[in-house]
């Protein structure tokens, strides 16, 4: 399969689950919008657990694999447009404290997460 329809496939894939999730936890007008925090948290933990997995199980072999699962699905699946816009609404919408709160809990949440998911391979790898 070429580069380019893995990364549609998986992009796709990720696009639906993202929706899924939106349909799990819906947001309501001037609430925290726990979906898309939840897509980048989850998304930015899967990214670091498949990016050591490709490290460890797959180094030179794995360029489909990284089109597929981190360009493609978690491409897809991660939302920071949708961050980025609800972040300007809270913020701008009179909510500085809800709105500086997620930015912080999201921002640092994801980084943590990818660092929590490829120390979580180095663990099961020993």
């Amino acid at each position: 399969m070429s580069s380019w329809w893995l990364v549609a496939v998986g992009s796709a894939c990720g696009g639906m689950l993202r929706y899924a999730l939106a349909r799990l936890f819906p947001t309501l007008p001037d609430a925290w919008p726990l979906a898309t925090m939840l897509a980048n948290l989850s998304g930015c933990f899967a990214i670091g657990v498949v990016a050591a997995l490709i490290a460890l199980r797959a180094p030179e072999t794995g360029e489909g694999l990284r089109l597929f699962w981190m360009t493609g699905v978690l491409g897809g699946f991660t939302t920071w447009s949708a961050f980025a816009l609800e972040s300007t609404l809270l913020l701008g919408g009179g909510q500085a404290l809800r709105g500086g709160l997620y930015l912080l809990v999201t921002v640092i949440g994801c980084i943590a997460a990818a660092f929590a998911g490829r120390a979580a391979v180095a663990l099961l790898k020993g």
